[in-house]
């Protein structure tokens, strides 16, 4: 791994852990075996970095929730494979996010002391509500989802549950109450579709 790439996945594995006020410049180059030099050849400021961890992580997410998801052909199917991707293959990546999701972790830190870039981090929210919501229209547009169903409240329902999992699922990193979660969440979709 080439040291920029290094100096970057140690910066999301300290802030998934710390948080981004809390992870000091020490704190990275200790992590990531470099100087002061080596880092600011790569990296300007420490919000600078920031971004660039902030696209990595979302790259990531991409790879891991939406993995499997052009495979199947109802819209509430890929909606179900994305929460058991972000319990299996998010969640579960201690790898680059030993603390859990660092986007909840950003957003909760950020959005008092640094609201410029707690935006950056919950256009993400926004974005993945918007898909959501698509996937249910979809759905409902092929008249596949019961009468009444509101796609808006749903997808607001799915969007809390699953923040509120991950919330839980970061302060007692337990598998069992993520799993029911998820499990819910899936159950509920599945009580509104026909």
């Amino acid at each position: 791994m080439a040291l920029k790439e290094k100096i970057i996945h140690e910066s999301l594995r300290l802030f998934s852990t710390k948080g981004f006020l809390s992870t000091s410049i020490t704190d990275i180059l200790k992590a990531a075996g470099t100087s002061k030099g080596g880092l600011y050849n790569h990296f300007k400021s420490k919000e600078e970095l920031f971004f660039a961890a902030l696209s990595e992580a979302r790259k990531i997410w991409r790879q891991r929730n939406l993995a499997g998801l052009h495979q199947l052909e109802r819209p509430i199917d890929k909606i179900k494979k994305l929460l058991e991707n972000y319990r299996d293959r998010y969640l579960a990546d201690s790898d680059n996010f030993p603390g859990g999701c660092v986007f909840v972790i950003l957003a909760v830190e950020l959005s008092d002391q640094r609201p410029h870039l707690a935006g950056e981090v919950t256009e993400g929210f926004v974005r993945f509500k918007a898909m959501v919501r698509r996937l249910l229209d979809e759905e409902k547009e092929a008249g596949r989802l019961r009468d009444g169903v509101d796609t808006e409240q749903v997808t607001e329902m799915i969007f809390s549950g699953l923040l509120g999992a991950c919330v839980t699922y970061i302060s007692d990193k337990s598998t069992a109450n993520l799993d029911h979660t998820v499990k819910m969440l899936i159950q509920y979709l599945e009580m509104i579709q026909r």
